[in-house]
């Protein structure tokens, strides 16, 4: 299964409360910091909802 790369790129001060949980979610918790995840519909709809907030990479 393919992997993503998932970093934060955008602070989540002045965010809703739904965007908040969905980065912590995804297990992030600083600006800067990657987290590992499986390509998977659900990480795909999490990274969707909060795409400007962050930077993706399909892990090779």
């Amino acid at each position: 299964m393919a992997k993503l790369n998932i970093t934060l790129k955008k602070s989540m001060i002045g965010r809703n409360q739904r965007q908040r949980a969905t980065v912590k979610a995804l297990g992030l918790r600083k600006i800067g910091q990657t987290v590992t995840h499986d390509d998977t519909p659900q990480i795909r709809g999490m990274i969707h909802k909060i795409d400007f907030m962050l930077d993706v990479e399909e892990e090779a």
